[in-house]
């Protein structure tokens, strides 16, 4: 007879906590979206938050949401997934799992398909009757991309730094 804990975490809370957790490095004011993208046998390979690009100053380009174009983060941050996408240093992404905090849009979806990703989990879909959440789907579901949503267990997992 194990003595071994019967408690532990899932790996799917294990990698959404890990996606959120990154989220949490967002300076965004309204939406921090995280990713973290697994390999086949579960090994952290990359991740990322929604922010803008090495080198532009968090503290110079825009947090706004709306007004002139130009002066919304819109054209400026990049998002959770294609962040832990660049992120990659290892070879090929073909065939990893990615956990994302709020459904791919459509510029994203281009990236995980083109990236060889094959599943992607994700809690948030906020804007599923969106126009760029509904061109996603339709790309995911023609490029094979299997998504569906993160199941809450009511555990609470906390982290105390």
């Amino acid at each position: 007879m194990s003595d071994k804990r019967k408690d532990y975490i899932s790996w799917d809370e294990y990698f959404m906590s890990v996606a959120k957790l990154a989220g949490m490095r967002s300076k965004d004011p309204n939406s921090q979206v995280g990713a973290c993208i697994v390999s086949g046998d579960n090994k952290i390979l990359s991740m990322g938050y929604n922010g803008f690009p090495a080198g532009c100053s968090d503290d110079e380009f825009p947090w706004a949401r709306e007004g002139d174009e130009l002066d919304c983060k819109y054209p400026y941050v990049v998002h959770s997934e294609l962040n832990a996408i660049l992120n990659y240093r290892g070879g090929s992404l073909e065939g990893a799992k990615l956990y994302v905090s709020l459904f791919p849009c459509n510029e994203c979806a281009k990236a995980i398909i083109q990236a060889g990703i094959k599943t992607i989990v994700y809690d948030d879909d906020k804007y599923h009757d969106g126009p760029a959440a509904t061109a996603s789907r339709r790309m995911l579901d023609a490029a094979g991309v299997r998504y569906y949503r993160y199941q809450h267990t009511g555990r609470r997992i906390e982290v105390c730094v």
